[in-house]
Formats: C-alpha cells, sequence, structure tokens
C-alpha cells in the first residue's frame, strides 16, 4: 500500500539503507545523522526484528537462516515504520545476537521527523520500499564485507572463526546473491565505499532537506 499523508500533517521523512551484511550501512546513517542532527531521527534496525523463535532449543536457533526474508517479522516492522510516519510512539524490539533471542525489553521510539531504517533486506519488500522517500543501496565489495563481518562477528558476538565462515558459505552468501543483491534495482541512489563517500551523503543529506523545506513552505 502506498503511503499518503493527511492534510495538514507534519511532512516526515523515510530513508530505508539497504546492502550487504557488514556493507557499512550503519556508517551511512550514522553520517546523515551527523550532519542533519539526531534530535529529531531515529534509526530503525531491521536486525531488531528478527521474529521470536524463543520457543526453540539453543542448538536449534544457531541453525536457523537469519538471512532469508522470512527470518524477519516484517508484518511489526511495516507497522511501526507507519507508526512513527504518522507521529506516533513505538516500542523498538531488542535482539540478543548471542543467544538468537528478543528480549522482554524495548526501546521507546517517538516525535521522529526523519527515520531511517536500515538492513540487508528492506528494499525486497515491497511494502516497505512503499513508505519510503529514498531508497538507498550501499554496494561494497564481497570481499571487504565478509573481512568485516568476522571482525565484528568475532569481536563483538564472541563467536568463532569457523562458525562465522560457516555461516558466510551456508545462508550468508546464498542469501545475498537470491535476495539482496538483485534488490538493488528498486535503488533511488547507489553508493559504493558507503559511509567513507562524501560526495554521495552530503547529496542524500542535501535532498531530506529539500524535502523537508518543501513540505514546509507548502503549509504541512
Amino acid at each position: 500500500m502506498t503511503r499518503r499523508e493527511r492534510p495538514g500533517e507534519q511532512r516526515r521523512v523515510l530513508i530505508g539503507v539497504a546492502g550487504g551484511s557488514a556493507s557499512g550501512k550503519t556508517m551511512v546513517a550514522e553520517r546523515v545523522t551527523e550532519q542533519l542532527g539526531s534530535r529529531r531521527i531515529a534509526i530503525i534496525k531491521q536486525d531488531s526484528y528478527y521474529r521470536d523463535i524463543s520457543q526453540l532449543p539453543f542448538e536449534e536457533r544457531q541453525r536457523q537462516n537469519f538471512d532469508h526474508p522470512d527470518a524477519i517479522d516484517r508484518e511489526l516492522l511495516a507497522e511501526q515504520l507507519r507508526v512513527l510516519l504518522q507521529g506516533g510512539a513505538i516500542r523498538m524490539p531488542v535482539y540478543d545476537f548471542k543467544r538468537h533471542l528478543r528480549l522482554t525489553r524495548t526501546i521507546p521510539v517517538s516525535g521522529c521527523r526523519i527515520i531511517i531504517v536500515e538492513g540487508i533486506l528492506i528494499l525486497d519488500d515491497p511494502v516497505l520500499r512503499a513508505l519510503m522517500d529514498i531508497k538507498v543501496y550501499i554496494d561494497t565489495d564481497s570481499d571487504v564485507r565478509l573481512l568485516r563481518r568476522i571482525q565484528r562477528d568475532v569481536t563483538e558476538r564472541r563467536r568463532t572463526l569457523e562458525s562465522v565462515i560457516e555461516q558466510y558459505q551456508d545462508t550468508v552468501r546464498p542469501m545475498h546473491l537470491q535476495f539482496v543483491e538483485p534488490s538493488k534495482r528498486f535503488a533511488d541512489v547507489i553508493i559504493p565505499e558507503g559511509g567513507h563517500n562524501e560526495v554521495a551523503i552530503d547529496l542524500l543529506v542535501t535532498k531530506v532537506r529539500a524535502i523537508l523545506a518543501s513540505s514546509a513552505e507548502g503549509g504541512a
């Protein structure tokens, strides 16, 4: 369903930032936030919306394919984005990557003028795409992404090197080729080098400011 705003409603901007695992999506979101000012900007991460599989034993949770679209609670993500775009408040889920569990704790998010949603599969979903004002794809070489993923998962998530490589071969790379890479065609902007691409970041920030300025002039 295409996003529609009510007459007189304050304009809010939704930016979607997609790309392969460890491509630099978070860095782009943070760079944009820095330039626009973080007071009324929310960063929503697709990874917070993994489906609740707490009913499964830990060993079975470890074997799940977390890179397939079905692993994401896309209905909840779309619903909460709609609430934010309408000026409402949400309780964003919190996910424990070490235990593969959605926690009971949530994070309150409200009062956003700009929302950035980032994740590998957000451009694969037509419902999410219809909500976005700007669709961005971060295009980073696969060898760079693999090295970043190894560093992140071993350091931050305390996984073994063997398990990271096995997961990359079994699910990450196949799902990237099947779902993530093809979603690039839906992007309005493709950014090589991610957050290190100063020109692309400046252009993205300029576009967001233009949308907000246009809505202000129109009385929204």
